[in-house]
């Protein structure tokens, strides 16, 4: 959407000055700062004087373009004159001229987001300057455009002196601003001299402190991980003795022997759990824990973890109930690790209450992005002050009931590792003699952190270089691009892709709007507007539909999710060939056989269109003007035949070369009638990618002969 805020004519020296006050006060009505108001006019200033002293005058026009926040203040100058030569040397600051033509484009170009300078000699230029409005400006519809309209007639006074000396003032509020800032630089300067040997000693004290610390967090790392596994293997031989015991393999037990080996192995197991507890918090404070994700549903994970813990319920005074989570959709994360964490809770859980019940359930948050697993039950409960405390090493509350219950200290601050490693959370709500909640926030998909990431070019594929933060887009892009031509390479922040594209030069750049905590919108006007990356495409794929906004800032092309594959791959392959791209189209009135052959075409030297029946064809042949048709002879209503009859005895489509593409057995006559006006016959039983593809390029060789 562009709403039009104002116009002015250049004739004379008097419009150049009264075009950069309307420039000024429409910057000001629009929301812009008081620098950026100056920032508009002297850009619009130094256009419209170009267009004065060069074309002998010229048009100033003033829109707002895009629907959502925030928008964008577009201003078009026109001129009829010769037009500008050396255009790309000037727009790359290469020109010199001794009349100075160039400096104004140059510097204009600095001071907006996006200038665009289209010149046709002996025809005219066009420059379009645009810059985004600030984010807290309010959006701007046709009725606030009248306001805005409506507030300048009263502002303009058609007074060229009053504008020459508010530019005047502005001169020198910013000579002033530049002193006061010179002289706060040297002071600043000064303190930094006097104060770097103090910081310098400072970190060498901490340099030398962060390595004690670090030597002596190696060896409790060690000397745990160690003892682990010193303990394991004795702790190991005493349960399978007890075991062996109490299967009576060497002979019959007395009751009190068999009282004293539960006793021996009970006691065995809950060493086993420590020690297991304890080589498991080492090799996470190592970093030594691997997160495998696999694919797994939360209604098999509580059917699990129900038959594991059932052993677990003594009596009937305490119930274990999994809510259904059958509406969970699958996640993608380590099982084993979201099964150890829900084990730690429901044990716990259960350890603690005497009556009542332990409550399993999952949810989707953030929106959809995690699943919130709750342990809930009816149990002895926390204080508000210990909450914190439970999840620290070797840390136990005292109570009646932990008295009789001893437990190791290490299972919660282990599961609060575990959901940090999976990039979760862990969380408790608890009233003494109420009972405690215990929760965990995990990621659906598991993201894998890489703060450095490298990309590997493959030669043999073209560069495409996405940015976007959701996981399970990007793996969805991945499969639309296997066995594609393009090869992705994922960038999941602004800085990814600006350290991606220092990297590498991608052929053409997929953009998100909506990254989280980042302004995509900037990034967009940065490519266009640095000179290495202006000419590299951009397509934005985005839920935000502001098609006008994103064209209007340089975007290449505009699709809202979902894409699906051949609309995806259909536009990188129009903005990597361009050129090269040959349009073909397909008609046939059979969905499977256009599909097939399509799919066989799909490369980035094509680009396919369908018809579905021979006067829709007909019709797509004369507006389209393709290179190539494709066509089936066995349709409803107008067949082949006639259909080619048709091409061929119309001037505008006669010389569009046809490949007869047929599943129906010709004899002679009809083949000979055929390949009269045809370029070449493709059976469909016989249809392969290698054939298609030589098929067409015979049929392009003989429309250039």
């Amino acid at each position: 959407m562009s709403l039009k805020l104002g116009s002015r004519t250049i004739r004379d020296e008097q419009d150049v000055v009264l075009a950069r006050q309307q420039a000024r006060q429409i910057a000001e009505l629009v929301g812009f700062e008081r620098q950026d108001q100056t920032r508009v006019a002297t850009a619009v200033s130094e256009i419209a004087r170009n267009a004065f002293e060069y074309a002998a005058g010229g048009t100033v026009d003033f829109y707002i373009e895009g629907t959502t926040r925030p928008q964008v203040l577009a201003v078009r100058v026109t001129d009829s004159g010769a037009g500008i030569k050396d255009l790309d040397a000037i727009l790359s600051g290469r020109y010199r001229s001794p009349t100075g033509m160039g400096v104004g484009i140059v510097g204009a170009q600095r001071l907006m987001d996006v200038l665009d300078v289209r010149s046709e000699r002996n025809v005219g230029t066009t420059v379009v300057m645009k810059k985004l409005l600030p984010a807290r400006t309010p959006l701007l519809g046709p009725d606030a455009v009248v306001q805005v309209e409506g507030q300048l007639r009263l502002l303009q006074q058609g007074d060229p002196l009053q504008e020459v000396k508010q530019q005047n003032q502005e001169l020198l509020r910013t000579l002033e601003e530049l002193t006061e800032r010179s002289d706060a630089l040297a002071a600043l300067n000064r303190e930094l001299e006097d104060t770097n040997r103090g910081v310098l000693a400072l970190y060498a004290e901490l340099d030398e402190k962060a390595e004690h610390l670090r030597r002596a967090d190696d060896i409790k790392t060690r000397f745990i991980s160690n003892l682990s596994h010193e303990f394991r293997t004795p702790v190991n031989s005493i349960q399978a003795l007890a075991r062996l015991l109490l299967e009576r393999t060497d002979g019959a037990l007395s009751a009190e022997q068999e009282r004293q080996v539960h006793f021996i192995r009970r006691a065995a197991d809950a060493l086993s759990e420590l020690v297991n507890d304890l080589l498991d918090l080492a090799k996470a404070e190592a970093g030594k824990l691997v997160v495998r994700p696999v694919e797994f549903s939360v209604e098999n994970l509580f059917g699990a973890l129900r038959g594991m813990l059932r052993p677990l319920l003594v009596g009937d005074s305490v119930a274990l109930v999994f809510e259904d989570a059958s509406g969970i959709p699958p996640l993608h994360t380590d099982e084993g690790k979201v099964s150890q964490i829900l084990r730690n809770f429901i044990s716990n859980a259960l350890k603690f209450t005497e009556r009542g019940e332990v409550r399993v359930s999952a949810r989707l948050v953030e929106p959809g992005g995690a699943v919130e697993f709750r342990v809930t039950d009816t149990g002895i409960g926390i204080a508000p002050e210990d909450q914190e405390h439970i999840f620290q090493e070797f840390t136990q509350i005292d109570s009646p009931l932990q008295r009789r219950v001893k437990g190791t200290g290490l299972g919660l601050p282990l599961t609060r590792k575990l959901a940090s490693l999976l990039g979760g959370r862990v969380g408790v709500e608890s009233r003494p003699g109420f009972g405690s909640t215990f929760s965990a926030v995990i990621p659906a998909m598991f993201e894998v952190m890489d703060p450095s990431p490298t990309w590997e070019i493959d030669a043999a594929r073209v560069p495409v270089l996405v940015v976007e933060d959701a996981p399970e887009t990007l793996h969805l892009y991945e499969k639309y691009l296997a066995g594609s031509p393009f090869q992705l390479l994922p960038a999941r922040s602004l800085r990814d892709a600006r350290n991606a594209i220092g990297a590498f030069r991608p052929r053409v750049v997929v953009l998100d709007v909506l990254l989280r905590g980042e302004d995509s919108w900037v990034f967009l006007t940065e490519l266009k507007r640095r000179e290495d990356t202006r000419d590299i495409p951009v397509a934005l794929v985005t839920r935000v539909e502001d098609q006008g906004k994103g064209i209007a800032l340089g975007a290449d092309a505009y699709c809202v999710k979902p894409v699906d594959r051949q609309s995806l791959l259909q536009m990188l392959t129009r903005l990597t060939a361009p050129e090269t791209v040959r349009r073909i189209l397909i008609v046939d009135d059979e969905e499977i056989p256009r599909y097939v052959l399509r799919q066989h075409l799909m490369t980035p030297r094509h680009s396919v269109s369908e018809a579905a029946s021979g006067a829709e064809a007909i019709r797509l042949a004369r507006e389209e003007r393709p290179d190539v048709i494709c066509l089936d002879l066995g349709m409803p209503g107008l067949d082949g035949f006639q259909v080619l009859r048709a091409l061929k005895g119309d001037p505008a489509t006669s010389d569009i070369p046809v490949v007869i593409v047929t599943s129906r057995v010709l004899d002679e006559a009809e083949s000979r009638e055929l390949l009269t006006m045809a370029a070449g016959i493709l059976p469909k039983e016989s249809v392969s990618r290698e054939r298609a593809m030589s098929t067409i390029d015979e049929a392009l060789r003989s429309r250039a002969a």
